[in-house]
């Protein structure tokens, strides 16, 4: 009696065993394969967003609308689309996706905390959007901060500018923000003001009219625009002549590396004196007896 019940206890347990090992296997393939469909609907729809998300910038820029604003919108919708295919994903999983979104609204609260300076720097970049101080393709300056370069791009948290020895700057938005900036190129315009001393024994209306032709002989500087030509200041070693003239914002450095270089080669031929400093040193000697 005792071999006949230890037999069918035996039996239980295997059988029992036999059953739990079914299910684990059961449990086993069908999370797998939900895993596995999770991480290639993860996979698939990235690509898939990555492609969305490069047709929603190539119709905008077809469509005219400001590259800034373009950028923006793309690394917006960029992040959007991939935090709903992750929630898709988990949802495909069998987690309870407005749990998930509870919890997650809780730890972004304590995120949004902890990173104050990310979240200036997204409202940095709305403002940015919205007011327009500056554009890609603008070259700015900062007054704090004391940053200059070209815009290359503005995203979410950052604006990324390019200096003039071709080195790339990233600064953040709520920097640029709560800044002031120079717009540089933001008008089609631009006046070049140039400070050139003569002599005080120049003749200082042949000095204007040296400048009057070499200004005349320069084809970027734009003639139709009121071009002053006066005396700015009297030094202490000569007369300070001063020059207003206006030309295109693209054309500003060329015009005034050019006007400078020829007004040395017209004052040189004019014979007007550009001043130097010079040290006088008078030496008494003493012839002892």
């Amino acid at each position: 009696m005792l071999r006949t019940e230890y037999a069918q206890n035996t039996s239980w347990s295997q059988d029992t065993l036999e059953k739990l090992a079914q299910k684990a296997v059961e449990k086993c393939s069908e999370y797998g394969i939900r895993i596995l469909l999770a991480i290639l609907f993860i996979v698939v729809g990235f690509k898939l967003s990555k492609f969305l998300i490069r047709t929603i910038r190539k119709s905008l820029e077809k469509h005219g609308v400001d590259p800034s604003v373009t950028g923006f919108l793309a690394s917006l919708s960029d992040i959007v689309l991939k935090i709903l295919i992750l929630l898709t994903a988990a949802h495909g999983l069998g987690i309870a996706v407005t749990s998930f979104v509870t919890v997650l609204g809780s730890a972004g609260i304590a995120v949004g905390l902890a990173l104050q300076g990310s979240l200036s720097n997204l409202a940095g970049g709305v403002l940015i959007l919205i007011l327009k101080p500056y554009r890609v393709g603008d070259y700015i300056k900062t007054s704090q901060v004391g940053i200059e370069g070209t815009v290359i791009s503005i995203d979410i948290f950052y604006t990324k500018l390019k200096s003039i020895d071709n080195q790339t700057i990233v600064v953040p938005n709520g920097t640029l923000s709560n800044d002031s900036i120079v717009n540089v190129t933001g008008m089609e315009l631009r006046r070049v003001d140039l400070d050139v001393e003569i002599a005080y024994t120049a003749d200082i209306q042949r000095a204007k009219d040296t400048l009057k032709q070499v200004l005349e002989q320069e084809k970027r500087v734009i003639q139709d625009r009121e071009i002053d030509i006066f005396v700015g200041a009297l030094g202490e070693s000569g007369v300070m002549m001063g020059i207003h003239a206006w030309v295109r914002t693209e054309d500003y450095w060329g015009v005034r590396w050019t006007l400078l270089e020829q007004i040395k080669y017209a004052f040189d031929e004019a014979g007007i004196d550009i001043p130097y400093r010079t040290m006088d040193v008078n030496i008494n000697s003493v012839v002892s007896k």
